[in-house]
């Protein structure tokens, strides 16, 4: 052991440590993009100032992660994310479909980990930006007071995924706080800033427990005495339960009317106060009896953020951004979460807690939004991106913020590959590199399909075993009520078939059907009635033929609606097949979805209607036959780059009673092959909240689990048998040189064929 006598002073011990790529903030923004740098090939190094990565989606905050699927409560079907934060999410959903939030954090962590080009410094803090010049930083300086030491960190990029902007704001980038005034940006839903505020708050959540035996409850002195009579929404059932906790209680929130940044210890401790004072009212009023065995399991030590700092970049994204889903030529990432602005006061203020306004469907978010022209080796991302008060009501969600953070990362390593600067990718020219790079890794960008330069999939004669053909569901279920408007959804192309159905009917009455289509181009709001038709039922069971008259010269999604009928019931299946399902006009009022939006007058919100898919095992699709059947299932389907059902299918799938489905790719001229990536469906249309809500399969029932390639002489060249994930990227040793290459695929069940979106060949 070491011995030192007394001296004046001491310093720290110093470390200085380099790399390509300098990252700041660990929650899900920043491991995306340090995964992604990374895996490109670039030194990254990864600074988080918590203990664990996650952020507010850390088992220190516990927030659910979410973005453009919101619980499956809007119209954003197969929207869920792509990429890493796909990635992160599968595997989540495979090791923790019970939505454990500390074993969301080992998931992340084993990733990060893996990675050997990432050094992850947890518990450092960054305090200080050294800079080469006013436009370009050299250093940061951070502490971690667990090992006492202080750390020197030079490189040549940096990537602020800090939350508040830290590194941002000391670098002198400039930035927003708060709302706009309306005149800015002509925003109709600006807040009214003396009554509404400026400024979403912070959340503490909490976790209970039954124990099965008494517990009493004594609440600190400082927790909130007579709760119901100080938070309204105590007294209001969509908001209070003594069944909720964890991200049920959202609401409790606090510091809209302070600085987010500096008040928020003064934060903290209002939210402890109400949490404490809540949990108090639940045990010790006495009416709740039936919580007599509970306790209270855990109470958050750090509140999850929702708004602070907004950087100022090429471009700010608007309200108009979002509702009207304007298209960006430098698109590389998506939002589709609602314009979810809450009141400044919080869990003290009355009546709604949040108000939240859907978009029609997804929309893009540009490259521009995620660095400015001040600081020329600086990216910014998650809630700190370039936009609006209002925008960021939707952008500030994880996920979303993730997918941008996927973006910044595979921004910055071309940058260190090529020798490029960030600003050089705002070029219309080079854009595209940085677009292919990111659809190429398995994310989507909406509307946008880059060419692909070097996938030798466009060059193969593609000779499959078999294809699907889509002639509707065999019924093998029970039957379903009509009790809400309840639609099939497929695509068509050319002229719509004929649609055989049984149907029971409790009494003399009708079937009213609307074949619907959305107004804008690849979404799926059915806001366009194309033809309908009212059919007589006689009381009992019947089949009847329903011919719906149109014509699609392109391949678009229709909706075949049944609108609802109490007395009527229509036949299920359990028959699963890749981009189809079956939506219901119903409710769901964790997103603000009433079947239908009707926003008020002037604030530049569009009026439509939600149909929205169940969640398994409650979702089973309605059982129909198609006349004539439709080819939605082709080889040509494989030729896009949409790994997901937009437009089309986008997917080759086999038949159903192929034994041994397979697809062979042969060439005219031999091929050397290093690198192939194997694209299957994740269900993109299930919203894969992390923690508290449970999943019914760890594994979506549509991905393919065992495949395998062969070359020429049936050697085989990669294959796996417990497959989960979406991407299977095969890098190969040593490059083969072949004519012909196989993939074999087993069905993922009985009644689900197997698939495939895409396949690239380097």
């Amino acid at each position: 052991m070491n011995s030192q006598g007394f001296v004046s002073s001491r310093a720290t011990r110093r470390q200085t440590l380099e790399a390509d790529i300098i990252i700041t903030g660990g929650g899900l923004t920043g491991v995306c993009c340090a995964l992604t740098a990374a895996r490109r090939g670039a030194k990254v190094i990864l600074v988080q100032d918590r203990p664990v990565l996650g952020g507010n989606a850390s088992s220190e905050v516990r927030l659910w992660a979410l973005g453009a699927t919101s619980h499956m409560g809007n119209n954003n079907r197969w929207s869920r994310e792509g990429g890493i934060i796909n990635e992160l999410m599968t595997e989540n959903v495979y090791r923790n479909k019970e939505g454990n939030p500390v074993i969301f954090d080992t998931v992340m962590l084993d990733l990060v980990m893996a990675e050997r080009n990432i050094t992850l410094l947890l518990d450092t803090i960054v305090y200080k930006v050294g800079k080469s010049s006013d436009d370009a930083i050299d250093y940061l300086v951070a502490y971690n007071p667990i090992n006492e030491t202080e750390y020197h960190l030079s490189g040549r990029f940096f990537a602020d995924c800090s939350g508040d902007g830290l590194v941002s704001y000391l670098a002198g980038n400039p930035f927003r706080m708060g709302a706009e005034d309306r005149r800015v940006y002509d925003e109709g839903f600006t807040p009214d800033k003396q009554t509404y505020g400026e400024l979403l708050g912070h959340t503490i959540l909490f976790y209970m427990k039954d124990t099965g035996s008494p517990v009493e409850y004594f609440a600190p002195d400082y927790a909130l005495k007579d709760a119901e009579k100080h938070i309204s929404k105590i007294q209001n059932n969509e908001y209070f339960s003594i069944h909720h906790h964890g991200c049920k209680y959202w609401w409790i929130e606090y510091g809209g009317r302070l600085d987010t940044i500096h008040d928020s210890e003064e934060i903290k401790r209002e939210l402890w106060k109400v949490v404490y004072g809540i949990w108090d009212y639940i045990k010790n009023s006495g009416k709740f009896p039936e919580m007599e065995t509970y306790t209270l399991e855990w109470v958050g030590t750090i509140p999850g953020k929702r708004e602070s700092r907004r950087m100022v970049g090429l471009y700010t994204l608007t309200q108009q951004d979002i509702i009207e889903q304007h298209t960006h030529y430098d698109a590389v990432a998506y939002g589709g979460w609602a314009i979810d602005l809450h009141p400044s006061n919080g869990v003290y203020a009355d009546g709604r807690a949040c108000n939240q306004w859907h978009s029609k469907g997804v929309y893009q978010i540009p490259y521009r939004c995620y660095l400015g022209d001040h600081i020329k080796n600086l990216m910014f991302g998650g809630r700190i991106a370039s936009t609006s008060h209002v925008a960021n009501g939707s952008t500030r969600v994880m996920c979303t913020s993730a997918a941008g953070g996927q973006a910044i990362g595979m921004a910055l390593a071309l940058c260190v590959e090529k020798g490029r600067m960030p600003a050089d990718y705002v070029s219309p020219e080079l854009i595209g590199e940085l677009q292919q790079a990111l659809v190429e890794a398995g994310n989507y960008i909406p509307l946008l399909e880059p060419a692909e330069t070097d996938n030798k999939l466009a060059s193969a004669t593609l000779l499959p075993s078999s294809s699907a053909l889509f002639g509707g569901y065999p019924a093998n279920g029970d039957w379903h009520r009509l009790t809400f408007s309840t639609a099939a959804l497929f695509p068509v192309k050319g002229k719509m078939p004929k649609i055989k159905i049984d149907v029971r009917a409790d009494e003399n009455t009708e079937l009213k059907v609307e074949l619907r289509t959305s107004s804008r181009p690849k979404c799926f709001t059915p806001d366009t009635i194309i033809d309908n038709t009212n059919i007589a039922l006689h009381a009992g069971d019947q089949s009847v033929t329903i011919d719906l008259k149109a014509e699609f010269a392109e391949s678009e999604y229709v909706f075949v609606c049944f609108m609802a009928n109490e007395a009527v019931r229509l036949p299920q299946t359990d028959a699963l097949l890749t981009g189809t399902t079956t939506v219901l006009n119903q409710i769901n009022l964790a997103v603000s979805n009433y079947g239908r939006q009707d926003p008020p007058a002037g604030i530049g919100i569009e009026s439509f209607e939600f149909w929205c898919p169940l969640r398994r095992p409650e979702a089973k699709n309605i059982a129909f036959a198609l006349e004539p059947a439709l080819e939605i299932y082709s080889t040509d389907q494989l030729l896009t780059s949409t790994t997901r059902p937009v437009g089309s299918t986008n997917a080759w799938a086999a038949s159903a009673d192929d034994k041994a489905p397979s697809l062979t790719l042969k060439w005219n001229e031999p091929q050397t092959v290093s690198e192939i990536t194997l694209f299957f469906d994740t269900d993109y249309d299930h919203a894969m909240e992390t923690v508290q809500m449970g999943h019914y399969d760890n594994v979506m029932p549509y991905c393919v689990r065992s495949w395998k390639l062969t070359g020429d002489d049936g050697e085989t060249i990669a294959d796996c048998n417990d497959n989960h994930l979406a991407v299977n990227r095969v890098s190969l040793a040593s490059p083969v040189t072949l004519s012909s290459l196989t993939l074999t695929l087993d069905h993922p069940g009985q009644q689900i064929p197997a698939s495939l979106f895409h396949m690239i060949i380097k």
